[in-house]
C-alpha cells in the first residue's frame, strides 16, 4: 500500500502528518510526504484540483486514490493502522474523541478562518474588521475551551496516548499568535503544546516542515 500525505507547513495537515509519524514508529509502515508550497499556488494548480477540487490540504493519497477532509483522513488512519492507538479502542469513548477532533475542525478552526482571511467573509474594509474582531472574539473563546479539556491526570487529551486532538491542539494554539492572543494567557493548554512538541512523532513532522 502506496500512502502520500500532501502538506503545507503550519498547516492543520500536521495532525495527519504527526499521526502518519506516529504510525511509522509503532508499525514500520512508511508514508511519502509531500510540500504543497500554497504561497507559490501549488494547491491552485489543474493537476492538484484534480485530486482536491476544494484545493486544501491535507490531501491523502493511498494507492493513487485521494481522500480529503481532514477528520475522514483521521478516521481512515486509525481504522488502517489501530497500534498506533491514536483513538481509543472503546466504541463510546472513540466517539467522544472523534466528537472533539470534529469540534475543533468545524468550529474552532472555522473562527480562525475568519481572523486570517476576513476579506472572504466581507466586502469593505470596515466590515472585514468587524469579522475580525468577532472572529477573534469566538476563536480566543475555543483556546479556552480547549485548555478545559487539558486534563493534569492524563498525559494526553484522549489518555494515555498521542492522538489526533493533541496535535489539532498544537495547531490551533499557534494560529493564536496570528491573531495576537498571547499562549500564555493558556497556561495549561501552552505546557500541553509543549509536551506535544517534544513527542517523537510530533517532533519529527515540525522537523520536516521547519
Amino acid at each position: 500500500m502506496n500512502v502520500e500525505l500532501h502538506f503545507a507547513p503550519g498547516a492543520c495537515s500536521f495532525v495527519p502528518h504527526v499521526a502518519l509519524e506516529a504510525v511509522r514508529a509503532a508499525t514500520g509502515r512508511d508514508f511519502t510526504p509531500k510540500l504543497v508550497k500554497l504561497h507559490k499556488g501549488e494547491h491552485l494548480t489543474p493537476e492538484y484540483k484534480a485530486m482536491n477540487p476544494d484545493a486544501q490540504v491535507p490531501l491523502l493519497v493511498v494507492d493513487g486514490k485521494p481522500l480529503t477532509q481532514i477528520v475522514a483522513i483521521c478516521d481512515w488512519i486509525d481504522c488502517v493502522f489501530p497500534t498506533a492507538k491514536l483513538l481509543p479502542t472503546d466504541p463510546w469513548a472513540r466517539a467522544l474523541a472523534m466528537a472533539q477532533l470534529a469540534w475543533m475542525n468545524n468550529t474552532a478552526h472555522p473562527a480562525f478562518n475568519r481572523v486570517f482571511m476576513p476579506q472572504k467573509y466581507a466586502e469593505s474594509e470596515s466590515a472585514r474588521a468587524e469579522v475580525k474582531a468577532t472572529a477573534i472574539t469566538q476563536y480566543r473563546a475555543c483556546l479556552a475551551r480547549i485548555e478545559g479539556w487539558v486534563d493534569g491526570a492524563s498525559p494526553w487529551l484522549q489518555g494515555e496516548h498521542l492522538s489526533f486532538s493533541d496535535a489539532y491542539a498544537f495547531t490551533l494554539l499557534r494560529w493564536g499568535g496570528f491573531a495576537g492572543i498571547d499562549p500564555a494567557g493558556f497556561p495549561a493548554l501552552l505546557g500541553h503544546v509543549e509536551r506535544v512538541m517534544q513527542a517523537p512523532a510530533a517532533a519529527a513532522a515540525l522537523e520536516r516542515e521547519r
